[in-house]
C-alpha cells in the first residue's frame, strides 16, 4: 500500500466496490491517496467508513484509541466492579473488548443506512465512527440517571441501580443471578424463600421502596438464598416464573441445552488446521441461521481470486508479488 503499484490495485478495487472500512489514524491514508476525498473522486457512490479512537474532528483526534483505554475514559469502568468500600473494590473493565464490539455493530448499522441513502440519492458518504463516541452512547440507563439527576452513578458490583433485587447471590454451592423485574415477581420470589412478609412490608413492597431500602433488604435475601444449592433454587424459581440463571463458565455455556439446540458452536473444515471450532452467527432469517459455510481465511488466501476478479493478469500478479506489492 505504501507503493504506487499497491495503491493502484486498491484503487481498482475501490472503483467497483460499495463499501470501504478503515481504521488508520486520522489523516493516515491521505499520503497514499486513499483518503475519502481521493477515493470519492474515483467512485462517488463509495461508502467509506473510518473507525478511530476519537473521530475525525476532536481535540484528541491525533491519539490512538484502544478498547481498554476507551472503557476507562468513556465511563464504563467507573460503573463496573465492587464499590471502593468493599474488599476487592475498584474499577474493572469488561471481560471482552466491549467498546470495540459495539463500535463494529454501530458501524455495520451505519453502513446499512448509508446503502439505503445511496439508493435514493445516488451518492456515497463518509461515516466517522469513534470508539469514544460509541462508549458514551452505550452508557444507556446510567447516562440518563446522571443527566436527569445530576448525581454521578457509583459502582454497585453485580447489583442494578434502579431495580432490586437484580443481582448475583451466593447459594449453598456457588452463585446465581436473580432478576426480579416487578412487584408481582417479588411476591412470588418471597413466597419461594418462605419469607412472604417481606413482600407485604411497606419498605419493600414496591420497587422504588426496595431501591431506597436495599441495604435492609439484601442481607435478608442473602441469608435465605445461602441455604440451598443453585440447582434447587433455579428449579423453584423457574417453576413460578421468577427470572433467574446460573453464572456459567464457558465450558458450561457451550454445554448448555439452549446453546446446543441453537447450534451456537460451529465446526467448519479448514485447509491448514483440519477443522476450526467457531461461534456461529446469532442472526436467523425465517428460521434459518445466517452462519458461515467456510472457515476464516488464512493470510492472503483470497488474494489470487480477488485480483482475478479485478482482471489483473497472471503475469501482472507475478510482477506484483516479485516486487513485494502483494
Amino acid at each position: 500500500m505504501a507503493k504506487p503499484e499497491g495503491q493502484a490495485v486498491i484503487k481498482q478495487l475501490v472503483a467497483q466496490s460499495d463499501v470501504l472500512i478503515e481504521n488508520f489514524k486520522v489523516g493516515g491514508l491521505k499520503r497514499y491517496g486513499l483518503d475519502y476525498a481521493s477515493l470519492k473522486a474515483l467512485n462517488p457512490r463509495l461508502i467509506y467508513c473510518s473507525i478511530t479512537g476519537f473521530g475525525q474532528e476532536s481535540p484528541y483526534a491525533h491519539r490512538a484509541g484502544y478498547d481498554f483505554m476507551i472503557q476507562a475514559m468513556g465511563g464504563i469502568m467507573s460503573l463496573t466492579g465492587k464499590p471502593d468500600s468493599e474488599p476487592g473494590g475498584g474499577p474493572v473493565k469488561s471481560g471482552v473488548a466491549f467498546t470495540d464490539i459495539f463500535t463494529g455493530l454501530y458501524a455495520a448499522n451505519a453502513i446499512l443506512a448509508a446503502l439505503y441513502q445511496r439508493r435514493d440519492s445516488g451518492e456515497g458518504c463518509h461515516i466517522d465512527m469513534a470508539l469514544m463516541d460509541v462508549q458514551v452512547g452505550v452508557l444507556a440507563n446510567q447516562a440518563l440517571n446522571y443527566l436527569t439527576s445530576g448525581k454521578v452513578p457509583q459502582r454497585l458490583g453485580n447489583a442494578h441501580p434502579n431495580i432490586v433485587p437484580y443481582q448475583a447471590f451466593a447459594t449453598q454451592d456457588g452463585h446465581m443471578i436473580m432478576a426480579v423485574g416487578n412487584d408481582e415477581q417479588f411476591k412470588r420470589f418471597c413466597a419461594v424463600l418462605s419469607l412472604p412478609a417481606l413482600a407485604e412490608d411497606p419498605r419493600f413492597a414496591t420497587n422504588g421502596a426496595r431501591v431506597n431500602n436495599r441495604a435492609l433488604l439484601v442481607p435478608q435475601l442473602e441469608a435465605a438464598l445461602a441455604q440451598r444449592s443453585t440447582d434447587e433454587w433455579l428449579a423453584a424459581f423457574e417453576a413460578v416464573g421468577v427470572p433467574c440463571g446460573p453464572i456459567n463458565t464457558l465450558d458450561r455455556v457451550f454445554d448448555d441445552p439452549h446453546v446446543k439446540a441453537r447450534e451456537l458452536k460451529q465446526t467448519l473444515p479448514h485447509d491448514q488446521a483440519g477443522q476450526g471450532n467457531l461461534v456461529a452467527n446469532p442472526i436467523r432469517f425465517n428460521g434459518t441461521q445466517m452462519s458461515a459455510t467456510t472457515a476464516p481465511p488464512h493470510l492472503g488466501q483470497h488474494t489470487e481470486s480477488v485480483l482475478d476478479e479485478l482482471g489483473i493478469s497472471l503475469e501482472q500478479r507475478t510482477a506484483l508479488r516479485t516486487a513485494g506489492i502483494i
